[in-house]
């Protein structure tokens, strides 16, 4: 199979979709690769990198994408690579398309088959290709956040940890899962006062065994979130519900109960943000104020730690990466339930039930096209 990578231009999006190291695993595995030139530069990666590792150097994205069977990115392809992707070609990328109906649109369009990194699953519940980004991203909001939180960028002023006799910032996160408790060890590490609001009784007992000690935990109704924000410094969203839009969970009514300055970051804007008043934001202007409350909202959150997020995302995917490069998407698919979590979209199908329900769209049962 021809493997194409080409380079990310989302704005401000330094990460790329294949590392050297993959781009020889693939090789190796008797596949050709084909990489835009200068694809790995924000990542730390060159040329010589990829050429070293037997990958092709074109020189445009059209290249790349007309000459590839599979398309590997990061970020959700943009208008102008929609109008690349052609019948039979496979896209293995985030997609995030429920907040997005012209995506999906535009991918219905062009026939081809798109397989989410956020939607595949595990064996233990969880979303393997999205867990590293989580990571990343749980880890950047207390960091983030507090620079939000400084006065001179709209902010109430207040150090994350305190001093000796002036109490530390309140933190409070909104979601238990990867992101949440990244966030919240990040936070607690800091010196904040965290509290971690979520409604599985079960991931509370884990977070509560494994983390009593370093941050509090509160089961999550609207009224405790409610309570906890009117007092929060800080209110990071890390609410995710797989494929689907996230809830929102704070209104701009809400906003006026919360200290003048306080911070929100919205983790969960890339499935359309968990806060009433979030919009999607970018490295390059990163924060701006409703009601006095200011919001950190940046739509691809690891993109700033770009050759960190490369290799923890390239990791997590050179498995299926290679499954679908040595079998093809329907034999891949057929043999791992999992991986068939992850197919979006199918000649002009939607197979997701999730962005379906989100777009009020038509889906078609994924089983149904691996059959024979």
């Amino acid at each position: 199979m021809k493997i194409g990578c080409p380079t990310e231009i989302k704005p401000q999006e330094f990460r790329v979709g294949m590392t050297p190291d993959a781009a020889r695993e693939a090789v190796n595995h008797g596949h050709e690769v084909i990489i835009q030139m200068g694809a790995g530069k924000g990542a730390g990666f060159t040329d010589e990198d990829y050429a070293d590792a037997g990958a092709l150097i074109l020189d445009t994205a059209a290249e790349i994408f007309a000459a590839a069977d599979m398309i590997v990115k990061v970020k959700e392809p943009q208008a102008v690579e929609r109008k690349m992707l052609r019948k039979d070609q496979l896209l293995f990328t985030y997609l995030h398309l429920a907040p997005d109906p012209e995506q999906t649109h535009d991918l219905l369009e062009s026939g081809c088959t798109a397989i989410a990194y956020e939607t595949v699953t595990d064996s233990r519940g969880g979303l393997p290709l999205l867990a590293p980004m989580s990571e990343v991203a749980g880890r950047l909001a207390p960091q983030v956040g507090s620079w939000t939180l400084q006065k001179a960028n709209g902010g109430r002023g207040v150090l994350m940890g305190g001093v000796p006799g002036v109490a530390p910032a309140k933190v409070v996160v909104i979601g238990g899962g990867v992101v949440g408790t990244h966030a919240a060890k990040i936070a607690a590490g800091m010196g904040a006062d965290v509290t971690v609001l979520d409604r599985s009784l079960t991931r509370l007992r884990y977070l509560d065994d494994v983390y009593g000690g370093t941050f509090k935990n509160q089961y999550s109704t609207a009224g405790a979130t409610a309570e906890l924000i009117r007092e929060a410094d800080m209110v990071i969203g890390a609410v995710l519900i797989p494929g689907a839009a996230a809830p929102k969970l704070i209104s701009r009514e809400q906003l006026s109960e919360m200290k003048p300055g306080a911070v929100l970051v919205d983790v969960a804007i890339d499935q359309g943000g968990c806060f009433e008043t979030s919009k999607a934001t970018t490295h390059a202007d990163p924060i701006y104020e409703v009601d006095g409350i200011m919001h950190y909202c940046v739509a691809n959150m690891p993109g700033a730690v770009a050759r960190t997020s490369t290799q923890a995302l390239g990791n997590a995917t050179l498995p299926f990466l290679l499954n679908l490069a040595n079998k093809g998407w329907k034999k891949a698919c057929a043999d791992d339930p999992h991986l068939l979590n992850g197919l979006n979209v199918h000649a002009g199908q939607l197979t997701y039930a999730a962005v379906g329900e989100a777009l009020g769209l038509d889906v078609v049962d994924p089983q149904d096209l691996i059959k024979g």
